[in-house]
């Protein structure tokens, strides 16, 4: 099944999807590494959280020499440390009575509009008031099981400060389906933005790949170098209004990397407003009206597909939330 949004639980290396024991794998220490933290070091080195490397410190599961090895300590060239890599388990999933904005449901497909705030399934930090949770409690038994206990039905994802429409499979029949439509680039999504300065052209393509940023593995970037991984990525856009400082732009996605819109907008200069991670936060406008900002101005306003069942091509649309038009109203008026 296609990832297009990075959405399993673990962050770490691949493992095989029966796991059942401890992977062990090695990490050779390079030599401009010499006395790096061992924490911050493999966090870097492995692409896990430096949390979930100092989790496994404590447990014992990084040895040097088939001795358990402390965070605090000093890497030096040449070294190779084992770690036991644990199993990937599916967390249990709880229904949650969660209103819903469902815009379409029949029985095989549900479209919802997700709210800022929500994060779409469970992951450490967040297992409850999900997405998933509120699906459980309104679907009971009737979502597809082809993405685990942790993302039943879960077929693409938003980030939990983006709004707007996802589709949900109600059997896996439907999720193979959509699946294979996220694939082809028959389910297309149409996203709204708005970004900080002015785009230098009218409309534009960025074609540019993402992976983890290798100075930061929270965040995503636009990576050139072949040694790093990365994945293709295609974003269209084109500018539907300019105000003072700012452009409503419209995004179409032709792949859907994890933050692709974030990504690209920031890598053309043009982060979007109230995204902290990718800088959209230093105009004087959000410090004015930060407390009415609340994550990235992106809402997913279109969802096209073609129905799994009857073959139907489908177009949903959603309103740009009441937040996001007072934000763009203060912006239009100068305030």
């Amino acid at each position: 099944m296609p990832e297009p949004e990075d959405f399993g639980l673990y962050d770490g290396p691949d493992l095989p999807e029966d796991a059942t024991s401890d992977l062990p794998q090695t990490f050779e220490v390079e030599p401009e590494a010499a006395g790096e933290r061992l924490d911050s070091w493999l966090a870097k080195k492995s692409g896990l959280s430096r949390n979930r490397v100092a989790h496994w410190l404590e447990e014992g599961r990084v040895s040097l020499g088939g001795l358990p090895q402390d965070k605090k300590v000093r890497v030096e060239p040449g070294q190779i440390y084992l770690v036991l890599i644990p199993p990937l388990q599916d967390a249990q999933v709880e229904p949650e009575d969660i209103a819903l904005d469902i815009v379409y449901e029949d029985g095989d497909i549900l479209v919802v509009n997700k709210p800022v705030g929500m994060v779409v399934h469970p992951a450490p930090g967040n297992e409850k008031g999900t997405l998933v949770n509120a699906l459980l409690f309104h679907c009971r038994d009737s979502l597809s099981g082809i993405g685990g206990v942790a993302r039943p039905g879960i077929v693409h994802r938003i980030d939990k400060d983006t709004s707007g429409l996802l589709v949900v499979a109600k059997n896996d029949a439907a999720h193979a389906a959509l699946s294979e439509q996220l694939k082809t680039h028959t389910l297309a999504r149409v996203y709204h933005a708005l970004c900080v300065g002015h785009m230098r052209e009218a409309c534009g393509t960025v074609h540019e790949p993402i992976g983890r940023n290798p100075q930061d593995r929270k965040k995503m970037a636009v990576v050139k170098d072949p040694s790093v991984s990365a994945r293709d990525a295609v974003t269209h856009y084109r500018v539907l209004e300019s105000y003072p400082g700012f452009d409503h732009l419209e995004c179409r996605l032709e792949t859907g990397r994890t933050h692709q819109i974030r990504v690209h907008m920031a890598y053309l200069g043009h982060p979007l407003l109230g995204d902290e991670l990718y800088g959209g936060c230093g105009t004087p406008f959000y410090r004015e009206h930060k407390k009415l900002i609340h994550g990235q101005c992106l809402h997913a306003a279109e969802l096209d597909l073609i129905h799994p069942r009857t073959g139907e091509r489908m177009h949903f649309t959603c309103p740009l939330p009441e937040e996001f038009l007072k934000i763009e109203t203060l912006i239009r008026n100068g305030s």
